[in-house]
């Protein structure tokens, strides 16, 4: 797992490679003028990036969780909005292949996995955050059609895709009542607000998307009903590591950033490089890069091999990779002294986008839920 072969090393090289050439140079200018670069994304396409871990029959890059992890870090020393984004469109994608019928696959998922058509997730609703069993989107059999209305919040990419792989609510049985919807953007009766303003994550789009009468074909539903939730909640394990794998390569760039200056920057009559006192901050800024990447990798291994304690790990992994991130790009920031404050240095963009890491794909008081439920079912009385 921690020795990469050749093959391994060439996949994380040309993920570290696009971000360099496309992601990094931009990023900045991306985050203040609020665009989102569809045309790097179609890009991304061309190189595997639309379907990392999808089958390669329907032009996926079939790759493991753990190759995916190891590539999202990548991205994300380029820019962790675009990265997120990317990881947002194959986790919809993935569920495409992995519940979708022959048609189904067949019908999306070639465009998909070139990003020529753009996928979103659509889970959260304006008041249903970490309670995901609660939603109120209702489609109501008509036919062959369901009958679609409510708003989902918070849906990355919402506007400028082609597709929502979304849940909703077919029965009031509560995490049994849901299914999973493949909604094309075009559907009538699919509206979209405002683009959000945001602390972060500027270079992504971030909207609620409206269903009223909104009509999608039967044939576009993934499973039987009443499987969403469970198909909801396989796309979060595998999406839970990716943004954790944004948080360590944002965090990773941060660091890489502040070694240099601090080599160059001279006070008190010499580098600040040479003071002990900043020597012992980055030690542990690399320290807890190293053991959440090792969780991380540990945690997609898991995953991979469909381990029993997979969802456990995932939580973990995300919980403490999103923390650590955060933490060493903040610090990375404060070593930076007033010039971190500077949006051309590019420091407190990393802040501002790894800060949201810590509460989507599940809040990490929810990933301590998880993780407390595993240890305590055993025992009677705790739920």
């Amino acid at each position: 797992m921690f020795t990469l072969d050749e093959d391994e090393r060439a996949i994380r090289d040309t993920a570290r490679d696009f971000a360099d050439e496309y992601l990094a140079p931009h990023a900045v200018e991306w985050d203040q003028d609020k665009h989102f670069p569809v045309d790097v994304l179609r890009k991304s396409g061309a190189v595997g990036l639309g379907g990392i871990y999808v089958d390669e029959e329907f032009g996926g890059s079939g790759l493991s969780r753990l190759d995916a992890v190891r590539i999202f870090e990548q991205l994300a020393t380029g820019c962790p909005a675009v990265a997120a984004y990317i990881s947002i469109h194959n986790m919809a994608t993935w569920m495409i292949d992995a519940y979708g019928d022959e048609e189904q696959r067949r019908r999306w998922l070639p465009g998909l996995t070139a990003m020529d058509l753009l996928a979103s997730y659509a889970l959260t609703e304006p008041g249903v955050g970490s309670d995901a069993a609660a939603i109120t989107t209702r489609a109501v059999r008509d036919g062959e059609d369901y009958v679609v209305n409510g708003v989902k919040q918070f849906i990355s990419g919402a506007g400028s895709n082609d597709v929502y792989v979304m849940m909703v609510r077919t029965a009031d049985t509560g995490a049994r009542g849901i299914s999973t919807l493949v909604i094309p953007a075009d559907t009538p009766g699919l509206e979209v607000g405002p683009n959000e303003k945001k602390m972060g994550w500027n270079a992504q789009p971030t909207r609620q998307v409206i269903l009223t009468d909104a009509r999608v074909p039967v044939a576009n539903r993934l499973g039987d009903e009443g499987d969403g939730f469970r198909i909801a909640m396989n796309g979060l394990n595998g999406g839970r590591l990716n943004i954790a794998a944004c948080s360590v390569g944002g965090a990773q760039a941060a660091l890489e950033k502040t070694i240099p200056y601090l080599a160059q920057r001279t006070a008190f009559g010499g580098p600040l490089l040479n003071n002990q006192a900043l020597q012992f901050q980055l030690a542990d800024m690399r320290t807890e890069l190293e053991a959440a990447r090792t969780l991380l990798w540990r945690a997609a291994a898991a995953l991979d091999a469909d381990a029993p304690d997979k969802v456990e790990l995932c939580a973990m992994a995300k919980r403490f990779a999103t923390d650590a991130g955060f933490e060493v790009a903040n610090t990375a920031l404060q070593l930076h002294g007033g010039y971190g404050y500077l949006a051309e240095y590019g420091l407190e963009k990393i802040v501002r986008d790894l800060r949201v890491h810590q509460i989507l794909e599940g809040t990490n008081e929810i990933m301590r839920m998880v993780v407390a439920r595993s240890m305590t079912a055993s025992v009677a009385g705790v739920s």
